[in-house]
C-alpha cells in the first residue's frame, strides 16, 4: 500500500515533467501562429522542424530535470531551493538547445516562439509545483485515506518510525500498533502492544495494510526468523534501515545481480547530465581548439625547440577523477631536471628553472593547450578543479579537510578558483574552499561562465608565473 502509492506519486510526477516541454511548445505555437496578437511577417511556417526542435527539448530537458531532481518528490518537500532548480533547469535546457540549433541552418526557428516556449517551461514547472504542494502538503492531502500499518520493533527506533510515518504527506499511516520484540525495552506509549505469539491472531480481519519492521542494525541478523514468524500476515512488508549515518534522498537502495546495495556517497559525476552534456561540450570544445588552434601548436612547438634542448611536450602524473592517476600534457615551460624534484616541487614567482619563451607561455596559459588533448581522451574536463601531483595530493590530504573531496568530479583546465586567483603559489585553503564549492553546485551553465571568465583573466592573472 505504501510502496503503491509512492510509486504512483513518482509515476505520475514523471510524466508531468517529462510531458511539460509539449506543453510548452503546444501553448507558444498556439500564441505564436494560430492568433493574432503576434505579428506574423509570414503565414508559411513548416511544422515538421518544429516536431523535430521539440523532441531535442524534451530529451535534453529528461536529461537536466533528472539532473536538477525537479521530479524528486523528497526534493519537493525541502523548503528552499524549489524556485532556484527550475529556474536552473530551463535555462541550462535553454542555453542546450540554442547552442545545438545554432549550428543547424536548414530553418530558422522563431525567435519569439523560442521566448515563448522557454518561458512556459519556467510556468509550468512553477504551476506543477504549486499543484502537487496542494495535493500532498496541502488541503488536498486531506481527503486521502491513511495507510494502516503495523510495527515490528517496541523502542525508540520503532516510536520515531512510527512518528515519521504518520506524517508522511504523500502516504500518511495510522499505526495499528507495535510489536514488541523478545528481550526488547519497550518505549511506546499510547498505542496497542503486541507480542510475537499474537501475530497469528492478527492474521485475519486485521485492517493491516502493511507490516513495518524497525530493529536496531544488531538484530538485522536475526531477520530471516523474524520473517518466518511474521509470515502469518498476508500483508507487504517493509524493513526501515537504520545504518547509523544520515542518508540523503539521493541515495538509494539497488540490486546490482543477486546483490542488494545502499548507495551511501554518491557524487555528481555519476549524474546523466554530468556523464551525458559535460562530456559532449568537452569534446565538441576540445575538438574545435585542436583543430582551429593547429598552427598556434606548431608555431609554440617550434618556439620551445628553439630556446632550450629537451622535449615539447612535457608529461606529468596527475590525479583526476576518483583519485586515478593519468598523465598530464604541458608545453615544457622549464629546463628539464630530474623527475623527483619536478614531481615535489611547486613553481615560484621568478623561478629560475623557467625557460624566457616558458615564463611567456606560463603567464598566458599557453602552456595549458596540450591538455585539451586529455580532454579529448577524458582525463580531465574543460571545466574542473586543477590536477595535483599524487606526493602533494597525499601531503593535502593529511593538511586539508576533505581535500579528496575535489576528486569527486573530473579536474579541469580551469576552474573556479583559478579565475578568482586561486593558482600559483597561493593559499591551498582557500583554492580548495573553491574546489568544493564547484563540486557542490556544479552545473553546465556555471562551466560557461568559468569558461567566459577564463578568457576575460586568463591573460592578466598576476599569480600566474
Amino acid at each position: 500500500m505504501i510502496l503503491g502509492r509512492l510509486r504512483g506519486a513518482h509515476f505520475t510526477r514523471n510524466i508531468v515533467v517529462y510531458l511539460m516541454p509539449l506543453a510548452a511548445f503546444s501553448l507558444a505555437g498556439y500564441f505564436r501562429f494560430a492568433t493574432h496578437l503576434i505579428p506574423h511577417y509570414t503565414s508559411d511556417v513548416d511544422p515538421s522542424p518544429y516536431f523535430g526542435l521539440l523532441l531535442l527539448t524534451t530529451f535534453l530537458w529528461a536529461i537536466i530535470a533528472e539532473h536538477y531532481e525537479l521530479a524528486s518528490i523528497e526534493n519537493h518537500f525541502s523548503p528552499n531551493g524549489k524556485l532556484r532548480r527550475a529556474l536552473k533547469a530551463c535555462l541550462a535546457t535553454y542555453i542546450a538547445v540554442l547552442a545545438i540549433t545554432f549550428f543547424y541552418r536548414d530553418t530558422t526557428f522563431s525567435r519569439v516562439f523560442m521566448w515563448l516556449s522557454g518561458l512556459n517551461l519556467f510556468l509550468f514547472t512553477l504551476l506543477m509545483q504549486t499543484i502537487f504542494s496542494w495535493v500532498w502538503a496541502g488541503d488536498g492531502s486531506r481527503h486521502r485515506a491513511r495507510v494502516d500499518v503495523l510495527i515490528v520493533g517496541a523502542d525508540e527506533f520503532a516510536e520515531r518510525v512510527a512518528e515519521s510515518l504518520s506524517s508522511d504527506p504523500i502516504a500518511p499511516c495510522s499505526i495499528r500498533g507495535h510489536v514488541k520484540l523478545p528481550g526488547q525495552v519497550c518505549t511506546v506509549e499510547n498505542r496497542q502492544l503486541y507480542e510475537l505469539s499474537h501475530i497469528e491472531n492478527l492474521a485475519i480481519g486485521n485492517g493491516i495494510d502493511d507490516v513495518i519492521i524497525a530493529i536496531p542494525p544488531n538484530l538485522l541478523g536475526q531477520l530471516p526468523e523474524l520473517r518466518r514468524q511474521l509470515s502469518p500476515l498476508c500483508v507487504p512488508m517493509r524493513l526501515v534501515l537504520d545504518v547509523g549515518v544520515p542518508v540523503d534522498s539521493r541515495q538509494r537502495l539497488f540490486a546490482l545481480g543477486d546483490l542488494l546495495m545502499l548507495a551511501l556517497q554518491t557524487t555528481p559525476a555519476e549524474s546523466a547530465l554530468y556523464v551525458v552534456l559535460k562530456r559532449a561540450f568537452d569534446l565538441s570544445f576540445s575538438a574545435a581548439v585542436l583543430i582551429f588552434a593547429a598552427p598556434v601548436f606548431i608555431l609554440l612547438a617550434l618556439l620551445i625547440r628553439l630556446s632550450s634542448p629537451g622535449p615539447i611536450i612535457f608529461v606529468q602524473q596527475r590525479v583526476g577523477l576518483n583519485g586515478k592517476v593519468f598523465s598530464m600534457y604541458k608545453f615544457r615551460t622549464m629546463s628539464v631536471s630530474p623527475r623527483e624534484q619536478s614531481d615535489s616541487r611547486w613553481t615560484v614567482k621568478n623561478d629560475p628553472r623557467c625557460t624566457p619563451i616558458g615564463r611567456i607561455l606560463r603567464q598566458t596559459g599557453l602552456d595549458e593547450l596540450p591538455q585539451f588533448f586529455n580532454v579529448f581522451m577524458g582525463d580531465m574536463s574543460v571545466v574542473g578543479p586543477r590536477p595535483e601531483r599524487p606526493l602533494l595530493v597525499q601531503k593535502f590530504m593529511q593538511s586539508v579537510g576533505n581535500y579528496n573531496r575535489r576528486h569527486y568530479l573530473k579536474v579541469g583546465i580551469t576552474g573556479w578558483a583559478q579565475v578568482n586567483g586561486w593558482r600559483g603559489d597561493t593559499s591551498i585553503e582557500k583554492r580548495i574552499e573553491y574546489d568544493l564549492y564547484y563540486v557542490r553546485h556544479w552545473t553546465l551553465t556555471f562551466d560557461l561562465l568559468i569558461v567566459l571568465l577564463t578568457l576575460i583573466r586568463g591573460f592578466t592573472d598576476k599569480n600566474a608565473y
